[in-house]
């Protein structure tokens, strides 16, 4: 998958505010640059070691210094297909053995590729670092290629590349057209999922030459980070990498220079599956490494970042062009671009978008930024810096990336620190240098159903100027076998397991009834502060869903003393982000800051919070935005499936309902509606403030009673919720013609999160589809490559729960996967899971834990869903062994009660022409709602 680097940046400095209304000034905050040791193997391998202490993780991560721009010729996608054989067999792993290590012992792993790099990288308890560096190393040196994972493996592939790509409204907007009409010359023009075509190309004597060539000490990067000892690590790096041989060859570079485009380009396609309109206009910037980035970055910011954006505040919110507008600042190694893109409102053209977004690229050439959006654009790049460095994962990440991209493990805090030296002169500096209309390159991206009879599109094609080499194979390549049982060498056993520490909330309540809860964590100058709420969606009146959605979005939309517009800019004049939302059972407001930042920022917190204006004019562009947003998620396959099933499980009950509403109930939703959602969930005997971070609770307390003291609550209370009538369960298909992909749901109720069936529940919900090696994707992805991915998620509320299986698949293969989840989620109830196969979906379940609870915001929304779902504070100290003491016979009776697939709904959204034969053959009862037809507001869904 492509990764945009925008900030992975760091620092030791901090910048002046915006002008905002705040309390008595406080100290600002320091950031300490990330401490490293680093060293070079005489192979070549460059060591890098970010020790951390506080932690009981470490993360491991494997840099190549090979992308997406390396692909052979005729083969794009094959660096990246590559990424997906790294993880089979090795001369001493058996296939799927990374999962073994990582996903069973409570960790993760995963892995990338992008146009200049391909990364793996791993998150485990720090008693398994010498494990991981054994595999690691394994698969550096002897890694396995054969047929029958090659074959498997392209399969899962192409289902990717159909997800990410095909089906995905705008998908190929942004995998394939925008880099292709970007580039004449360099083969970054090449999308890095490449095309299925030249996935079928490939073969397997390419894929050894690949890994000979690219995959060698000296062309990678090693980073551990988190809670190991030095002298150990240096010690294990050495008996496991330094005896990997440096081949004697040259590797192969990409050298090519893109020219400067001198003429703007431009292109319409058609394409199907586009609900609004999109334009994208890309322009040249220099390579990462260039002085000119930090100017950049911060145009960037002030271009595109947060709701006081000149994007958001022009295009989106006043003008009301655009659903949505945004920029990438994609940096490389060499030639990158800057890229602005909206997706059009109901209504407007992408003429419309296109002449918008090229007027705020306009005006940054024409006049300097101001004093307070410069001051703004640098606070919010800080505090990004900071969540970057709350896990150790992070901290590797940002100092790896620096290293491959630019050169210098150093450049994260070099670009940062220059940024804050970054002037208005700068920006307009670089914006006349790198974005004159001439040197723009525009597509214009509309609905199939919009192109007028005999109008010729302009296609996007790879140029045929783009400069690509063949591979050639090193000589005398090693063909890698599997070792014999008996000359494997078994990874080392884990070593002393470091105990996590578990965070200590402690609670007291303001006079007016509100809840207050602190957490204090004082190793980062960072704080989340969290208002939760009871009532919700489930609140919503019959058609009226998305009132208590509308209502929360709009609290941030402009209060008594406050607009919209003043809101956003006081928010990210901090360097904070405020956002809102509703869930089911409850509603919420949230901010993260620096910690010298939190009294003006929680004092807009409560006053969006108990003062909101729900301003008729705000309503209706909410209304508009909304309505658009909906639109989007019913053209894609996997999102729509899943409303479907939500509303065929549920039925009638206002759970079914979607919680962000529909076309018909948004246009019919009245002021009335929405201020009675508003006074339904925020009264301060239903409100809970939790704060967790760089605070202490006596200055959270005294924060809190300052701001919120004074809220009182009001008569009307949350109306009871009626219980809920299951319905008899269904199968339905969607006909969705121009679908790429098919989108797969098989979902039925459950339980209440207070339900003492929880535990084990959620247990054998992870033994089903929780992580990579849970038993529906080991039968859909990894035997059979029918999926990119397939996996299970249990849903349990305040009173009410569901879980679902689902995926997305190929359309001649949907009725099949049907089959699979279906026969899976029975086999759970028909026998204990071996005791082995449990303890690893438990330490899944931990792992997860653990991980959310190393930042703010992750500790925030536990205790929030804690709070919503009436489950006491003191499940953060029982969760680990709650799980722990689920024994098979305890998950096979949940599973057996709440997983039996003859309670469940079946939803598969797709090209019914091409899967509906086979699957009414299973279920002949099967109904056909062709996707105009489909009707949400209802619970006969037509």
């Amino acid at each position: 998958m492509r990764l945009l680097r925008s900030a992975l940046l760091l620092t030791a400095a901090c910048w002046p505010l915006a002008a905002v209304a705040q309390t008595a000034p406080t100290a600002q905050v320091a950031v300490k640059p990330i401490a490293f040791t680093q060293r070079v193997l005489p192979n070549g391998l460059r060591v890098y070691a970010i020790r951390d202490t506080g932690t009981p993780n470490v993360s491991v991560q494997v840099w190549y210094d090979v992308g997406s721009k390396d692909d052979p010729k005729g083969k794009s996608g094959f660096a990246h297909m590559f990424e997906h054989l790294m993880f089979k067999s090795t001369r001493n792993l058996v296939s799927e053995q990374m999962d073994r290590l990582t996903e069973d012992v409570g960790g993760y792993n995963n892995a990338s590729t992008n146009d200049d790099y391909t990364n793996y990288y791993e998150v485990v308890p720090a008693n398994h670092l010498q494990r991981l560096l054994f595999a690691e190393a394994d698969r550096m040196a002897s890694l396995v290629v054969e047929p029958k994972s090659f074959a498997s493996e392209r399969d899962v592939v192409k289902e990717e590349l159909r997800q990410s790509t095909l089906a995905r409204p705008y998908g190929k907007l942004f995998s394939l057209y925008y880099p292709a009409l970007a580039y004449q010359a360099h083969p970054y023009a090449r999308g890095t999922i490449g095309s299925l075509e030249n996935l079928e190309a490939a073969g397997i004597d390419d894929v050894r030459a690949f890994h000979a060539t690219y995959y060698r000490p000296d062309n990678a990067v090693l980073v551990v980070s988190g809670n190991f000892d030095q002298r150990q690590l240096d010690g294990w790096i050495d008996s496991y990498f330094a005896k990997i041989k440096k081949p004697v060859g040259a590797i192969p570079r990409v050298t090519v220079a893109e020219p400067a485009r001198a003429k703007a380009i431009s292109r319409t396609v058609y394409e199907p599956n586009t609900p609004l309109p999109a334009v994208l206009i890309s322009y040249h910037i220099p390579a990462d490494r260039d002085a000119d980035i930090p100017a950049l970055s911060v145009l960037k910011a002030v271009l595109a970042t947060g709701e006081s954006s000149r994007l958001y505040e022009s295009v989106v919110y006043r003008q009301q062009l655009a659903q949505s507008a945004d920029a990438m600042l994609d940096s490389k190694q060499s030639t990158g671009n800057l890229a602005v893109y909206a997706i059009m409102a109901g209504g407007k053209s992408a003429a419309d978008g296109e002449a918008a977004l090229k007027r705020e690229i306009g005006r940054l050439r024409d006049a300097p930024v101001t004093a307070a959006e410069l001051a703004e654009a640098k606070n919010e790049i800080l505090t990004q810096s900071i969540q970057s460095r709350e896990t150790a994962e992070g901290k590797a990440s940002t100092l790896a990336a620096s290293v491959i991209i630019d050169g210098d493990p150093h450049a994260a805090d070099r670009q940062l620190a220059e940024i804050a030296r970054v002037t208005a002169a700068d920006v307009q500096r670089v914006a006349r240098k790198y974005l004159a209309e001439a040197q723009s390159a525009t597509i214009r991206y509309l609905p199939l159903a919009s192109k007028p009879n005999g109008a010729a599109a302009t296609p996007i094609e790879i140029a045929q100027t783009v400069r690509v080499a063949d591979l050639t194979a090193p000589a005398n390549i090693t063909v890698v076998t599997p070792a014999s049982e008996a000359e494997r060498i078994q990874p080392p056993a884990p070593g002393t397991q470091v105990a996590a520490t578990i965070p200590q909330p402690t609670e007291t309540r303001l006079a007016n009834g509100m809840r207050l809860i602190t957490v204090e964590r004082h190793d980062l100058p960072i704080v989340t502060a969290y208002l939760v709420t009871s009532g919700g969606a489930a609140t919503d009146p019959a058609n009226r869903a998305g009132a208590s959605a509308m209502a929360a979005g709009l609290l941030t939309k402009g209060t008594r003393t406050r607009s919209a517009t003043q809101i956003a800019r006081q928010v990210e004049g901090l360097g904070g982000a405020i956002s809102s939302d509703a869930a089911s059972d409850g509603a919420s407001v949230d901010v993260t800051v620096k910690a010298d930042q939190l009294a003006p920022a929680l004092a807009i917190l409560a006053d969006v919070a108990i003062n909101p204006a729900f301003d008729p004019a705000e309503i209706e562009r909410a209304r508009t935005q909304q309505i658009d947003a909906v639109a989007l998620a019913l053209k894609n396959p996997a999102q729509l499936a899943a409303l479907v099933a939500d509303r065929a499980v549920l039925g009638t009950s206002p759970y079914g309902a979607p919680i962000d509403g529909t076309p018909a109930s948004l246009k019919a939703l009245t002021r009335a509606d929405i201020t009675r959602a508003y006074a339904t969930s925020f009264r301060p005997d239903q409100a809970t403030l939790i704060m967790v971070g760089d605070v202490t609770t006596a200055r959270a307390k005294s924060l809190a009673e300052a701001q919120f003291a004074g809220w009182k609550a009001a008569a009307a209370a949350t109306r009871p919720i009626p219980p809920i009538a299951y319905p008899s369960p269904r199968v339905i298909v969607v006909d969705m013609p121009e679908a790429g992909q098919a989108g797969v749901v098989v979902a039925r109720p459950t339980i209440a999160r207070s339900d003492s069936r929880y535990y084990p529940l959620a247990v054998a919900n992870t033994v089903l589809g929780g992580g990579f090696s849970s038993r529906l994707n080991q039968e859909i992805r990894i035997k059979r490559g029918l999926a990119y991915g397939a996996s299970s998620g249990l849903d349990a509320g305040k009173t009410q729960g569901t879980v679902a299986a689902r995926t997305q698949t190929k359309n001649p293969t949907a009725a099949e996967v049907v089959t699979l989840i279906a026969a899976e989620m029975a086999r759970m109830g028909s026998a204990p899971v071996p005791p082995g196969e449990l303890d690893t979906r438990k330490a899944v379940l931990i792992g997860g834990f653990g991980r959310t609870i190393e930042t703010t915001s992750g500790v925030a929304a536990i205790l929030g869903a804690y709070v919503q779902n009436g489950v006491p504070l003191g499940e953060l100290q029982r969760f680990t062994g709650a799980v722990g003491s689920v024994d098979p016979a305890a998950a096979q009776a949940a599973a057996a009660a709440l997983l039996d697939p003859k309670a469940a709904s079946i939803v598969v959204v797709g090209d019914a022409k091409q899967f509906i034969e086979p699957l009414r053959k299973a279920y002949p009862k099967v109904e056909v709602i062709p996707e105009t037809a489909v009707n949400l507001d209802t619970a006969a869904l037509k």
